[in-house]
């Protein structure tokens, strides 16, 4: 496939990468900041996500969120974002047609939002009922309970979207020193895919934002790792299920063994044919849901597994997630090697098809690593590995000392999981 890109660096410094896609009718625009939870103290925790939802609440051009919304939706347009640990991800996709009109609600919010102190107020309700239904959804809770578990008392552990506390503690000057702290140009990316040429849209941007002064952003705060034994945390709840995670520590974004790793996930739980699917749901019947999860950040990563089972299956569950990590350390078969490939290789083919997914692959790789692998270039690596790159990062990443789990349900306590916590 083709996956050619182009980038300008505008004169005050602004990186804008596009793809030119002409056999689509969309075009999408993604703006990467680099702001997410790991920049913030804990007295800020949750600010990123809160800075995110107030762009959103009006500008200098639309002063209501209402405005902002019926402008893209109006022509049948998709407006977004997200906050993550290191980043947050402002994303329009519209008809290229209404290309211009996307590209000025989105510069519009990010350089000139309003923060009124009433619709502050109002968010913040907003925020905290949206940290209120991720504690309600257990299958949300164990995800953020096992990240407590391995990175306690760190930026990396705490949920995004922070505490009822800290976000109570926030103010609107928080909020915009916070801002003028990290939307700086040397701390954005814009990248845009769609069937638009490279000239055109670099041009439209830098109109955009030539004149806006730039600073040094914050950095960000390193992780913190003293693991030496397993770690187990049982949250008590009255629910019909068990969610367990079992957590090792992963490799980084730039680690020489990453696409091994993500080898070794795909083999494991990623899709039906995936070994704990096949173990645990297709023989066992223990479970419906049960997958595996890689994450690469700056300077570490995760690998995790999770599943949903019925409260009494959850220590046959655990022990068998164990027993297959276990055994994935003796070595994959090189046919079970192959079919891994091709299934990453073509997930991120399928992936390619959509001019959102192509800006976010350019933004997220320029602003968060500084240079762009292509898709050729991420098959090529993924063709690479061979089944001793597997075993080798198994045997190196899978290791008792570095183990974590977390669980929901309805248990009195953890001592029915304490025993052979190892692999």
């Amino acid at each position: 496939m083709s996956n050619q890109y182009k980038k300008t660096v505008t004169s005050n410094g602004l990186r804008i990468l596009t793809t030119h896609m002409p056999h689509t009718q969309s075009a999408s625009i993604v703006f990467y900041v680099g702001a997410g939870s790991r920049y913030e103290t804990s007295e800020e925790a949750g600010i990123s996500h809160f800075v995110e939802h107030m762009c959103f609440k009006g500008s200098r051009h639309r002063p209501t969120s209402k405005e902002i919304s019926e402008a893209i939706e109006g022509v049948g347009g998709i407006l977004n974002a997200a906050t993550d640990r290191e980043l947050t991800t402002y994303y329009c996709k519209v008809p290229v047609a209404h290309f211009q009109l996307a590209l000025d609600v989105l510069s519009d919010f990010i350089r000139e939002p309003l923060f009124d102190p009433e619709e502050v107020e109002k968010e913040r309700l907003v925020i905290l009922e949206e940290l209120s239904m991720s504690y309600d959804i257990p299958s949300d809770r164990v995800d953020l309970l096992i990240d407590e578990v391995m990175w306690p008392n760190q930026a990396l552990g705490r949920d995004v979207g922070g505490t009822r506390e800290s976000v109570l503690g926030i103010t609107r000057d928080m909020l915009m020193d916070y801002m003028h702290r990290q939307y700086t140009i040397p701390n954005i990316v814009v990248s845009i895919a769609g069937n638009i040429p490279h000239e055109e849209a670099a041009e439209a941007v830098n109109l955009q934002f030539r004149d806006w002064v730039s600073h040094q952003p914050g950095t960000l705060f390193p992780v913190e790792d003293d693991q030496s034994a397993p770690r187990l945390s049982v949250e008590r709840r009255k629910t019909e299920q068990a969610h367990i995670c079992i957590a090792l520590k992963g490799l980084s974004s730039i680690h020489p063994d990453r696409y091994a790793l993500d080898m070794l996930n795909a083999v494991l739980g990623e899709g039906m044919s995936s070994r704990l699917f096949l173990e645990l749901r297709e023989k066992q019947g223990l479970v419906y849901d049960v997958h595996t999860s890689t994450s690469h950040l700056k300077d570490c990563g995760s690998f995790i597994a999770y599943a949903g089972v019925d409260p009494k299956n959850a220590k046959k569950a655990v022990q068998s997630i164990l027993h297959e990590l276990r055994i994935i350390k003796d070595g994959v078969p090189e046919a079970e090697l192959h079919k891994a490939k091709e299934f990453l290789k073509g997930s991120l083919v399928l992936r390619m098809e959509d001019s959102r997914s192509v800006a976010a692959w350019l933004g997220a790789q320029e602003l968060l690593l500084n240079k762009v692998q292509t898709v050729e270039d991420v098959m090529a690596n993924v063709d690479a590995i061979t089944t001793d790159d597997v075993k080798k990062v198994a045997n190196n990443l899978l290791v008792t000392d570095k183990l974590s789990t977390a669980i929901v349900g309805p248990f009195r306590s953890d001592k029915a999981f304490q025993a052979n916590l190892s692999i």
